[in-house]
């Protein structure tokens, strides 16, 4: 028995997450409340079109921002703000923080990704 209460702070500080911060906040990138960041920011958060369309002005052309230069500060401040496109969500900080580290850590991979295959070529 008392071999028991030895294992149990183990136990209990041993658990690992169901899935790790990464895949959490690639999990909310891809769909946070309904709407993918994606649809409109792209699968890196380089920004994408998301329509054209043509008006009394010509062809238009609605483009998703690029977010990837974005702050921590720059990401809670429009997250949690209304816009006249991007739907406002209601994340919590700590949702928001994931996306942010999921996106940073994303780009760094393909910054590396892109020089290995330079140097390749």
């Amino acid at each position: 028995m008392k071999r028991l209460w030895i294992l149990l702070p183990i136990l209990l500080w041993g658990q690992e997450d169901f899935i790790s911060h990464f895949e959490y906040g690639e999990m909310l990138y891809a769909n946070p409340r309904g709407v993918s960041c994606a649809e409109c920011h792209g699968t890196s958060g380089e920004g994408q079109i998301i329509v054209e369309y043509r008006d009394e002005k010509g062809k238009q052309v609605l483009k998703g921002s690029d977010i990837r230069q974005n702050t921590m500060s720059d990401m809670v401040r429009a997250l949690n703000s209304y816009h006249q496109v991007m739907p406002r969500y209601y994340l919590t900080q700590e949702e928001i923080q994931a996306i942010y580290d999921y996106l940073q850590k994303k780009n760094k991979m393909n910054v590396a990704q892109n020089a290995k295959s330079d140097s390749l070529e």
